[in-house]
């Protein structure tokens, strides 16, 4: 290692002659600043360091962002077992894998058959909620955002158009 950068020690690591770093004080930001000035190959002995195993590969970049990742997540944690489920859930869906759909559509997603009305200008809409999507006067659309703007010709929130908000702490 430089003389001049500063070594980010994981947690309990060992330091030189046998010292070991207790101390969870050390700021994560100066651990964080310290990467910019490590060279590729300290980097990659910082990552043997904090995820026991080689460096995947020599990318400056990619050893930058995920090794500030892990010393973040080693300092505060790592995201909870629910956020976690819902970012392999989102990966699913972007690979065209079939499963968790319902975990990301939310809790405000109406049942499959509701009818959700909304008077616009002195016309009574309907909408059908299906189970892919929605349909409005025989044609289906995917968001309640693109019905929305089909009939008041305007963008707007679909949820809040056709009075479906959000639940706010407190309410429910």
């Amino acid at each position: 290692m430089r003389r001049n950068s500063t070594a980010v020690e994981a947690p309990g690591a060992e330091l030189p002659h046998g010292r070991h770093d207790c101390t969870p004080d050390r700021p994560v930001l100066t651990r964080l600043a310290a990467l910019k000035v490590m060279s590729v190959i300290e980097l990659k002995a910082e990552w043997q360091r904090l995820f026991g195993a080689d460096a995947p590969n020599n990318s400056r970049a990619f050893l930058e962002l995920r090794l500030a990742y892990r010393i973040q997540e080693l300092a505060y944690g790592g995201p909870s077992r629910e956020t976690a489920r819902l970012i392999d859930a989102l990966a699913d869906e972007v690979e065209g894998k079939p499963g968790r759909k319902r975990m990301i559509q939310g809790s405000r997603m109406p049942v499959a058959g509701t009818r959700l009305v909304r008077e616009w200008n002195g016309v009574e809409h309907t909408v059908t909620v299906l189970r892919d999507g929605f349909e409005w006067q025989g044609r289906k659309y995917k968001s309640l955002s693109a019905i929305a703007r089909a009939i008041a010709g305007t963008r707007w929130n679909g949820w809040r158009f056709f009075g479906l908000r959000e639940t706010k702490r407190g309410e429910q």
